[in-house]
């Protein structure tokens, strides 16, 4: 079976990277801290300008849970089309009700504004309230694949829902095992699930290329990321994977 393998990344050069390196699909995101939220527009054209590997977009306004707003979801309705304009291949959104069930009228008006394209419903139904019932509505609505790491923290912990969930998908979705995915587990990972498509997240750590560093101001909150290390997807382990 031909597994395919999405990158999760949130600059143009990883996407340069992931193409080069034989990834299958990037799913393009800002801030990877707060679990991905939809890259700006000018990002998405040039990265649509100098790549052609398939590009699916976050829609996804702001980080924290998956209730939203009437603002924010008419935010989400909004970047959705200006994506599927600018030619994404694909939207990846997730929105769930009070009582963690999948919000379903306001999933379909995502998927009505995104069609044809392809719909990916994210991790989202990993705080949803019931995994097969979630299923059951992702399929009800149409959308073509979700993205889970089984309802837990990783994929590895989650490998006997995820093993239901995909025996209960049958050809009727497709489910993308996502988080946690490495090197070190993806062989295993592999074998157990035999999934059609993985999610993952393989980025390594570069030095700025700054000279003055004065180190005694941060352009963020209190937990970050060094300010002079960037990171971007390594290409090294793109091919590992790809070769697993």
């Amino acid at each position: 079976m031909d597994t395919k393998i999405e990158i999760c990344l949130e600059n143009i050069e990883s996407i340069i990277v992931a193409e080069e390196s034989g990834a299958n699909r990037v799913e393009f995101c800002s801030d990877l801290f707060e679990g991905g939220l939809t890259p700006t527009l000018g990002m998405f054209r040039v990265a649509r300008k100098r790549c052609s590997i398939p590009m699916n977009v976050m829609i996804r306004p702001r980080g924290g849970d998956f209730c939203y707003s009437d603002v924010e979801f008419e935010t989400m309705l909004e970047n959705t089309k200006i994506f599927k304009e600018e030619g994404a291949n694909a939207i990846v959104f997730g929105i769930l009700d009070k009582s963690g069930e999948i919000d379903l009228e306001r999933s379909q008006k995502i998927i009505e504004a995104a069609r044809p394209l392809p719909v990916t419903f994210h991790r989202a139904i990993d705080m949803s309230n019931d995994a097969i019932r979630s299923m059951k509505n992702l399929i009800d609505l149409g959308v073509d694949r979700v993205l889970t790491s089984g309802l837990e923290p990783s994929v590895m912990e989650g490998l006997i829902m995820l093993k239901e969930m995909i025996n209960y998908a049958k050809d009727d979705i497709i489910v993308m095992p996502g988080c946690g995915i490495s090197e070190r587990n993806f062989a295993y990972i592999k074998e157990t699930l035999k999934a059609k498509e993985y999610h993952i997240y393989l980025p390594e750590v570069k030095d700025s290329q700054m000279i003055y560093r004065p180190n005694h101001i941060y352009m963020g909150g209190l937990l970050r990321q060094e300010e002079f290390l960037l990171s971007q997807t390594s290409s090294d382990r793109v091919k590992t994977i790809k070769g697993l």
